[in-house]
């Protein structure tokens, strides 16, 4: 099915009208839609047709992009519906009205280090949002993160990535993304974490802040061994204005080892937020060295070996004295004679100039003086002086001169009439509200009234993190353009650090167990399958013992599920063709009155409709009579919404 065709006019679940193709990449195809039930522009995406038959990738699709759906951030693309129509898998998302950065990337060619650093704090944000709610992107790339008109980050495909991560490192050993921004782990197609998404990160701002990817090569492999074997050309070997606190940052998101990067995304914000704030050499432009920037007198230096040798050197016997003495007399007249003329030209020189310039004036630089001492000066020097407007300036204060129509240094004749313009100081704004607010949206909000910020972070046990405590001035109070505005921002409770215990050879339980008793959280206890450690036991943890983490970290643990059991070719079959009744039990959505329930049954690859009624919810549980082969699967939607998968998974 060629999508670009035949999608343009479709409507999917009744209500997005497909408009345009609006981009694509290697898992889907995106489209501008209108959603008709809200009056609103949607983005569409659409899987691609080589995905569609893969029913176990459709199904991790599903639940991952389910998991994402869930994430609610201002710097991730909401997901509002997950659907399949006709063969046609697809995500309903925000519209974002703008370019992808590698888009502003290559149309910048690279981006100036105060753009870098906010940028990479709001990818970091939706980072930490989604590590917090335990789904890692494991495609960080700058074709997957949308920057808006007004400078938001938007970062997308959570879902879509890590479905696609999951199905091939699972099926095909193939890795699919972007080879220029994987982990080393991901290139050997080994474990993935957070660490991993901060490593894509690091490699991002190398390309924002130089213009370029750190690896090159003729093909993915060799991209991707050069992340595994070679080390990264720091940033200032590129360009040597990129600062080296950004540097820093940078080449500790990219360390080959998982365990010497920021450990999480709320250390490496931490470094960020410090690069942003500080009050020293923030201004991102290095210093220049004032031997080559100043004029300087220095003193005239001798050849000490030139002088000793025309001390030394012997002096020539006279031959003639007669001869000698009728030199000097030709040399005194010579000089004599050259004495008067040189001086006759110079008065000469001196009475001609001075005839002229006696008209000629030469304009002052009056910029920045007081109105009433710059019209003293200038009328004193034999100008006019004109005040030709008043402006507000947030450079100058009231009453200083912030403009002169004429450059200083040039020369005019008596009575020429040099204007300016008068500063009326600054112009008066209202300071906005932005307790409660989140420092982004703070320091967007006074940039838009041309105010600055100045912001201290501050423990907080009740106030979320990122958001504004305190701000002086008050809210609504006047200020003149310019004025810094101080901001109190909560950083969180403050942290709690412990040891990381050693689980491997534990027993699941006795793990778990530990887990909690050292103020950490378990995240995922995944079987895997092992010849040598019996089944139960412990096998790998996300954390090396003894390393120092904060209370309530995220900890994954491996556990053994025992050797892995040889399928039986030579099972019988016969029971596996027989159709069986079964019941499925339902849980109806309570945020409606009633729901078309609906249920397609998948079977030997054939999708077919089984059930369609309408219930009202008061019913709350639902128990339906389906028919179905051991190996059936049952989908369930509710108002032409996916719901579950219920069956053989």
């Amino acid at each position: 099915m060629n999508w670009g065709d035949k999608m343009i006019g479709k409507v999917l679940g009744g209500r997005y009208e497909i408009i345009e193709k609006i981009g694509g990449g290697g898992m889907a195809v995106v489209y501008k839609a209108r959603c008709r039930l809200l009056n609103r522009y949607v983005a569409v995406k659409v899987l691609r047709e080589e995905f569609i038959n893969d029913e176990e990738f459709i199904n991790k699709f599903r639940r991952e992009s389910q998991a994402a759906a869930s994430l609610s951030h201002p710097n991730i693309v909401s997901i509002y519906d997950v659907g399949m129509e006709d063969d046609i898998y697809y995500i309903v998302m925000e519209y974002i009205d703008g370019k992808t950065l590698k888009e502003v990337i290559d149309e910048k060619g690279k981006l100036t280090a105060k753009e870098t650093i906010e940028y990479s704090i709001q990818i970091a944000e939706a980072l930490e949002h989604a590590h917090r709610n335990h789904i890692v992107h494991r495609d960080i790339k700058p074709h997957n993160i949308m920057v808006t008109r007004d400078g938001r980050i938007k970062v997308t495909d959570f879902g879509i990535a890590r479905a696609a991560n999951a199905s091939t490192m699972t099926n095909t050993s193939t890795v699919i993304g972007s080879v220029h921004y994987f982990s080393p782990e991901q290139a050997r197609g080994r474990f993935t974490d957070e660490k991993s998404d901060i490593y894509s990160l690091g490699i991002v701002m190398y390309e924002m802040i130089t213009g370029k990817v750190p690896f090159e090569g003729e093909s993915p492999i060799s991209v991707a061994l050069k992340h595994i074997q070679e080390e990264i050309v720091p940033p200032t070997e590129i360009d040597s204005s990129v600062p080296k606190n950004i540097e820093y940052i940078i080449m500790k998101c990219v360390r080959k080892n998982q365990n010497e990067r920021y450990q999480n995304a709320s250390e490496l914000l931490k470094d960020l937020r410090k690069v942003k704030y500080s009050k020293e050499d923030m201004n991102f432009v290095d210093n220049i060295d004032t031997l080559d920037s100043a004029t300087r007198i220095i003193p005239i230096v001798k050849d000490e070996g030139e002088n000793e040798e025309m001390k030394t050197k012997p002096k020539k016997k006279k031959s003639n004295k007669g001869s000698n003495n009728g030199g000097k007399r030709v040399i005194f007249w010579a000089v004599f004679l050259a004495f008067l003329l040189t001086t006759g030209l110079a008065f000469g020189i001196y009475k001609f100039k001075d005839g002229f310039s006696s008209k000629e004036i030469e304009v002052p630089d009056i910029v920045g003086w007081d109105v009433d001492k710059a019209r003293e000066e200038i009328e004193g020097m034999g100008l006019k002086f004109e005040v030709e407007d008043t402006v507000y300036s947030s450079e100058f204060e009231e009453n200083k001169i912030v403009y002169q129509s004429k450059e200083p240094g040039t020369v005019v004749k008596k009575n020429y009439p040099i204007k300016v313009k008068v500063s009326k100081g600054g112009k008066l704004v209202k300071v906005p509200n932005l307790i409660n607010k989140d420092i982004n949206e703070a320091s967007l909000l006074l940039k838009e009234r041309s105010l600055d910020e100045d912001v201290e972070f501050r423990n907080d046990d009740k106030i979320p993190i990122n958001i504004v405590i305190s701000q002086d001035p008050e809210p609504y109070e006047e200020v003149k353009e310019g004025t810094k505005v101080k901001l109190v921002v909560s950083q969180g409770p403050e942290k709690k650090m412990t040891i990381m215990p050693k689980l491997v050879g534990m027993k699941e339980n006795e793990a778990k167990r530990a887990i909690v008793a050292n103020r950490l959280v378990l995240g995922k206890a995944d079987p895997q399958f092992s010849d040598e450690v019996p089944k139960g036991t412990v096998i790998w943890q996300s954390y090396e013992s003894g390393t120092e983490l904060e209370e309530n970290t995220v900890v994954d643990i491996y556990v053994s599920d025992g050797p892995e059991k040889k399928k039986d070719e030579e099972k019988s079959n016969e029971n596996q063709n027989e159709e069986i009744p079964m019941n499925l039990s339902i849980s109806l959505p309570q945020d409606r009155s009633q729901t078309e329930v609906k249920v397609f049954r998948i079977q030997d690859g054939v999708t077919e409709q089984v059930y369609n009624q309408v219930h009202n919810v008061t019913e709350e549980n639902l128990i339906i009579p389906v028919k179905g082969k051991p190996n059936a699967k049952f989908d369930v939607y509710f108002d032409g919404n996916f719901y579950d998968t219920y069956g053989k998974q």
